[in-house]
């Protein structure tokens, strides 16, 4: 076996034996984690740049940045118009508020990219829904990390341009990016299935029930009287819309080559106007020595999360340094499995991977020796290149204990350690069941 997978084995084993057994904080045991990667690589001087590099990341600063503004949120109670909005739409359906953040999610998760940042951005506004109309806040945590993963596998999103170049890659020949969307479309469609029933069983195992008549509010009233409170979704959302769909004209032919930095620079700008926004509306609510403490409570819960995230960005960016990845994917080329075993080994390591290699730079180092293997193997190359992001973009950050998205919505949640990863893994293990009846053709794809 390549000593790069026993590095990855190794790694699991120092978080796991520091956290589990020694009991030390995540973010503690993911810095003796870093370290140890960087012993056993041998990378002593990247150790630094590494941490550099990490320290200028701005997905890393705005998540940090989208965390403080749900705590603004919180704390001037911005959030309970649209907490009453949601519940005048869904109050009559057991665990409403939990289909709205999955439908949500899903649709921005397509946009942006990133399950990470998508946890961050609707995050602030679902999972308070969530936790106001009687979910526990592990359930709203996973809800919401679930669905926000999810995105990366629909398209637009633009981490399926990976999975598409591996399959020309592979075929040496230009497919439709048109023909590999529909394919991609059928295949989502049962995960999201999947994530429906998944919340449906989960309401009626915490016996969440719809909300009794009267203590549904108006629509009407509710629109009239926190109006204001109801345009901050439209602060945060409507930029990375205008974004995605018009970065391209509009904005590139007034920003020139700055409108490659757009995306970037919405992601850091929009939660600081948020939290102005929500502030000013709401400024009757309380004086600003309250606000002052809010911002200091909030700073301390979210350092421990931000730590977290920022070692376990350390972690993925020195595996891209090196050829981890690269010997990883020679091991797999080289079982020559069947078709049915890789349909259950694939998914399995890809979660394993996930915990480490952002989804898309696992599908660039992993894709084509994946498809060949399908491939050779008498699969559809097609439906294992379109399964591509649903086992790698879209289990990126939700597999402990490196789970980066689950980490985000533990931030806004409030949530604690133990019970948010055991029902994480639940969710874990039905995405992993779903992609193996995927890829072993159970389940009719439209498109193939």
């Amino acid at each position: 076996m390549p000593q790069e997978v026993w590095y990855i084995l190794a790694l699991l084993a120092t978080v796991a034996v520091t956290f589990l057994l020694l009991k030390r904080p995540i973010y503690e045991c993911m810095f003796y984690g870093f370290v140890l990667m960087i012993a056993l690589t041998g990378q002593w001087g990247s150790f630094f740049p590494i941490i550099a590099k990490t320290s200028t990341d701005t997905l890393f600063y705005s998540i940090v940045a989208f965390l403080m503004l749900a705590k603004i949120l919180d704390a001037t109670n911005a959030v309970d118009t649209i907490v009453a909005l949601v519940c005048s739409i869904f109050g009559r359906v057991r665990g409403g508020a939990g289909y709205t953040a999955i439908i949500a999610s899903t649709f921005m998760g397509a946009l942006s990219g990133s399950g990470a940042g998508n946890v961050a951005t609707t995050g602030v506004f679902t999972i308070p829904a969530m936790k106001k109309t009687g979910f526990p806040a592990h359930l709203a945590a996973n809800v919401e990390s679930s669905a926000s993963t999810m995105g990366n596998m629909i398209p637009p999103s633009a981490g399926i341009l990976a999975a598409l170049a591996c399959y020309n890659e592979f075929s040496g020949a230009e497919m439709s990016q048109s023909t590999f969307w529909v394919v991609l479309w059928g295949v989502s469609i049962w995960f999201v299935l999947q994530r429906i029933i998944t919340l449906y069983t989960f309401c009626r195992i915490y016996k969440l029930k719809p909300m009794n008549a009267e203590d549904i509010p108006s629509f009407k009233n509710t629109l009239k009287a926190g109006w204001k409170n109801l345009l901050l979704p439209l602060i945060i959302l409507l930029p990375f819309i205008l974004d995605y769909f018009f970065k391209s004209t509009f904005f590139t032919e007034r920003l020139g080559d700055g409108a490659k930095n757009l995306s970037s620079s919405l992601l850091l700008f929009t939660p600081g106007l948020a939290a102005l926004y929500a502030l000013l509306v709401n400024r009757k609510q309380g004086s600003k020595k309250m606000l002052l403490e809010t911002a200091k409570k909030a700073v301390s819960g979210v350092v421990p999360v931000a730590t977290t995230i920022f070692f376990a960005y350390c972690i993925s960016n020195l595996f891209s340094e090196t050829n981890i990845g690269t010997a990883v994917g020679e091991l797999i080329k080289s079982w020559n499995l069947s078709a049915v075993a890789l349909a259950f080994i694939i998914p399995l390591i890809t979660a394993i991977l996930g915990m480490v290699f952002p989804g898309t730079a696992q599908t660039k180092i992993f894709g084509v020796t994946i498809i060949g293997a399908f491939a050779a193997a008498g699969a559809n190359p097609l439906l294992a290149a379109a399964m591509l992001p649903a086992i790698t973009g879209a289990m990126e950050g939700m597999t402990p204990p490196l789970a980066l998205c689950m980490y985000a919505a533990m931030g806004i949640a409030g949530s604690g350690m133990k019970e948010t990863t055991k029902n994480c893994l639940v969710w874990v293990g039905l995405h992993y069941s779903m992609a193996v009846l995927c890829l072993l053709g159970v389940l009719p794809v439209l498109g193939l």
